[in-house]
């Protein structure tokens, strides 16, 4: 293996470094990658290096500059269980693009791929040998043949053509696409057979994709069938060279784990397990795949991703799990992920500063993650324990499906683990009732993400909008302002106007009206015109600079073009903006009493109310809650101002704004300050003036989010006082009918539950002395029903199901040791519920009370079941307890 300290072009950085210095020299603005939590809400990330580029690409939004170029950083998991058994599939992963918006074309970008590709190393290129490279092209794509013939010289045969289902582009929609061009490296025939891209991609991995994007498509009836309706009237390229694809080649190793950004990771894994890298091609997809999801898994919490239950934290936590999972399958069941992410920021924080700053909270994610997961894989093992203790009990060879699809959907039990725990124990599982439970479940989930996503209007729609220019917001010194409407949508269809009773999107040029963002709710209010009448019910910024505004005619009709003014609700704003400065004191409150830790990782306020996610992994004390609050609230009493400053980033971060995780800034922030630097954030969101005008903060719970997560909330302002009122009024209420003073009102509510305890205890033991006075009668009136001694009683109306069974199980103790079978029945409140016991002489005869209690239940329009000795059933229909009863009698007779 190569030298990877050696500062050479191997490292991973300075291939980076080298990109962005190449584009940057020939007029491409130098853009910054994106967070890999995407802005696009069809999506949970940043899957590929052009998605930050989007609304630039299709012209939604105009492109601030004619070319880019940035290296993008990547999450995918669609291919997620091949990785650690190809070369290159990698969850997280960066793309190094270049970008045109109608500037240079197919020409353009051959020729900068080929040159950065062949210049040596010395002259800041990446030094291939041009032997080694390979190009394909759309089989239809006469022009860029011969360009690539032109340009680099290539010849015939070292050019390949291939169809539509691998060169060429579109985004599955009608809107722009075009052909591709992808260049490959030659590994030589150590890695397959000869013959070109269309022969190996083992031997022949791609490098670099060139899109050339240059058509208008319609009626796109999949992939590769569409209508091919006109050129776009300006052409854009967009390319992608896959970062650690060259890594591994520049490197000299076989695989993209084993390059200097992840290898370090996989040694880490190595030393842990003591077991050796490259001697057991099972334990090397499993050393992969740790270090693959460690450095993800880094990444995505370095950009504000937390584990969780849903959506990008369900992920995160997916691939946190399967990292721990292999290396329990290696042997190691220690925690180790100090020692693996210590590894991986090591590794990354050349390329990736925000990594060593964002470290501290990284980490306490992953370990707290790692010991809740540890803790669920020991549940989860006595679980599935259980399972095969009772499948060798009655003599099965294999384990449900459905106990292991509650192990790994409940418990977060991998389906590899329980293999490898039944094959020890010398159980198969049935995977085919387990696949068809996980097919269903992924069924379930598609169809949900594909409502949600029919729910989100095409972004294509509001381009020519967008093209008007970007919808000035004039709410932060103004609650009205006059104005012009640009554009009407209905069902997301463009109109020139719309009518009383519609809802419909209006789109203005300017807009006193907040658009929902950075945690705070909508503002409430109208939009009104001469003979119209509107009302807001949502606001929204569907695509970066623009403003749109969900009304319902009230009455009239409002048109394109029409003068208008927008009026925000004086009384809501206030509220709201008391609420969202409220979230500020709250965050300060919280750092100032647990520590910088307690970093915010969300939030949301309206008016009247706030919540506050915030990372810590233990519930709060009711002391630490009230000094919290306290705080709070001492900063309104002390009336501190509230300033907003435009500044750039830098500006900001250097001044100690804090950029919350989650959020995505531009070079140019606004930040608010609540008393100068007691609490000073980047905000785009609503303030009031001065602390003193939030009112009252009255913190109302703090609950689990998640094992490294906390929430609190709070009622603001006016919501604060009714609740207090509230409050008060019930404490009024007590001290007059307990006839208690206030102050004591504590100890003799806790005197009088303790009196009511002591009186249900003694309530019980009559009961039970009660119940036990039956069972003498219910003995005596056993009776032979076939070859079965059995008691089978309605008792009419008892306490409890536990009554009714504790019943039946003495009573059979008292039959002896014939075949005894007790059916019991009583109404249990409203429903009706079922207790068969059996002795082992009933049960070997073949009385089994689980499926005599499972037929009763059937009978009484429920469900039940349970063991062969003790079994209970219920249901809905008291009516019918004689015939399920029956049903038992009839039952034993047979």
């Amino acid at each position: 293996m190569p030298d990877l300290d050696s500062g050479n072009l191997v490292q991973t950085a300075d291939i980076h470094r080298r990109w962005l210095t190449f584009f940057g020299e020939r007029g491409h603005t130098v853009v910054p990658s994106a967070s890999l939590v995407s802005d696009d809400p069809s999506l949970l990330f940043t899957v590929a290096g052009m998605v930050p580029f989007i609304p630039y690409l299709t012209g939604v939004v105009p492109a601030p500059y004619p070319r880019a170029t940035s290296v993008q950083k990547c999450i995918r998991t669609n291919d997620i269980e091949e990785v650690g058994k190809t070369p290159r599939h990698g969850t997280f992963f960066q793309m190094n693009g270049n970008f045109s918006f109608g500037d240079y074309f197919k020409e353009g970008a051959i020729g900068y791929a080929w040159e950065l590709l062949t210049t040596p190393e010395g002259q800041g290129g990446l030094g291939f040998d041009e032997k080694d490279l390979w190009v394909t092209v759309y089989e239809e794509d006469d022009e860029a043949r011969a360009l690539w013939k032109k340009v680099a010289g290539l010849s015939d045969d070292r050019i390949q053509n291939l169809g539509k289902d691998s060169n060429y582009w579109s985004t599955g929609q009608p809107g722009p696409a075009g052909p591709c061009s992808e260049i490959f490296f030659d590994r030589g025939p150590a890695y397959g057979a000869d013959g070109g891209p269309a022969t190996d991609d083992d031997r022949y991995v791609e490098i670099w994709n060139l899109v050339f994007m240059q058509y208008a498509i319609q009626n796109v009836r999949s992939k590769v069938d569409f209508d091919i309706v006109g050129e776009l009237p300006k052409k854009n390229i967009d390319t992608g060279m896959g970062m650690e694809r060259v890594a591994f080649i520049k490197q000299g190793v076989d695989n993209m784990y084993e390059i200097d950004q992840v290898r370090p990771v996989l040694d880490a894994a190595v030393a842990l397990s003591g077991k050796k890298y490259g001697a057991d091609h099972g334990d090397d997809v499993r050393f992969r795949v740790i270090a693959d999801h460690v450095r993800s898994g880094l990444m995505l919490m370095t950009d504000g991703v937390t584990p969780g239950n849903e959506g990008r934290g369900y992920i995160l936590r997916r691939l946190l799990r399967r990292a721990i999972r292999s290396m329990r399958l290696l042997g190691v069941d220690a925690p180790s992920f100090a020692e693996l992410f210590d590894a991986s920021r090591v590794a990354m924080r050349d390329a990736y500063p925000d990594v060593e700053e964002n470290w501290e909270r990284t980490s306490r994610l992953a370990l707290g993650e790692e010991e809740t997961f540890l803790s669920t894989l020991a549940s989860g093992t006595t679980i599935l324990d259980t399972a095969v203790a009772e499948a060798k009990k009655i003599g099965a060879g294999t384990l449900p499906g459905d106990t292991t699809f509650l192990l790994h959907d409940t418990f977060g039990f991998p389906i590899d683990l329980t293999l490898e725990i039944a094959e020890e124990a010398g159980l198969t599982v049935d995977r085919d009732a387990f696949d068809k439970l996980m097919l269903e479940q992924r069924t379930r989930a598609k169809t949900d993400a594909k409502a949600k996503k029919g729910a989100i209007a095409d972004l294509a729609i509001y381009s020519d909008l967008r093209s008007l220019g970007e919808t000035v917001f004039t709410g932060y010194d103004t609650l009205e302002t006059e104005t012009k409407v640009l554009g009407i949508l209905v069902d997301g269809q463009p109109v020139t106007k719309a009518t009383a009773g519609q809802v419909a999107e209006v789109i203005l040029a300017e807009s006193s009206l907040y658009a929902e963002s950075g945690g705070q709710a909508a503002d409430q209010g109208r939009i009104v015109g001469n003979g119209f009448d509107l009302e807001v019910i949502d606001v929204q910024r569907p695509v970066k600079g623009l403003i749109s505004h969900t009304v319902r005619v009230t009455s009239g009709e409002v048109a394109v073009d029409a003068a208008a003014t927008s009026v925000v609700d004086p009384v809501y704003r206030h509220a709201a903006s008391q609420a969202h400065s409220a979230t500020h004191l709250v965050h300060a409150a919280l750092r100032q009493t647990l520590g910088s830790e307690a970093h915010q990782s969300g939030s949301y306020n309206k008016a009247g109310y706030m919540r506050l996610d915030f990372s810590w992994n233990q519930a709060l004390s009711p002391d630490t809650r009230s000094e919290i609050e306290e705080i709070a609230n001492n900063a309104v009493r002390d009336n501190l101002e509230v300033t907003t400053r435009i500044l750039s980033l830098d500006e900001a971060k250097a001044a100690g704004a804090m950029a919350l995780f989650g959020e995505k800034y531009g070079d140019t922030v606004r930040m608010v300050d609540i008393g100068g630097p007691w609490s000073r954030e980047l905000c785009a969101g609503i303030h009031v003036r001065s602390s003193a005008e939030v009112g009252i903060v009255n913190l109302v719970s703090e609950s689990s989010v998640g094992s490294t997560n906390r929430r609190v909330e709070a009622l603001v302002g006016l919501d604060a006082f009714r609740d207090l009122t509230a409050e008060r009024a019930i404490v009024a209420q007590l001290t007059s009918s307990l006839k208690t003073p206030r102050e004591q009102l504590p100890e003799r509510i806790t005197s009088l539950v303790e009196q009511l305890k002591a009186a249900e205890k003694k309530i019980a033991a009559f009961e039970a002395q009660k119940l036990s006075g039956r069972v003498p009668a219910l003995v005596e009136n056993a009776t032979r029903v076939g070859a079965y001694l059995a008691v089978v009683e309605d008792l009419g109306e008892v306490a409890s199901a536990d009554e009714l069974r504790s019943l039946a199980t003495s009573v059979r103790e008292r039959l002896g040791s014939d075949a005894s079978v007790v059916a019991l029945a009583a109404r249990v409140g409203d429903k009706p519920a079922v207790i068969v016991a059996t002795n082992p002489a009933a049960r070997d005869a073949g009385a089994k009370a689980g499926a005599l209690a499972k037929q009763a239940a059937a009978t009484l329009g429920g469900g039940g079941g349970g063991k062969d000795d003790l079994a209970q059933g219920g249901g809905s229909d008291v009516t019918a307890i004689g015939a399920a009863l029956t049903g038992i009698t009839d039952a034993l007779r047979g």
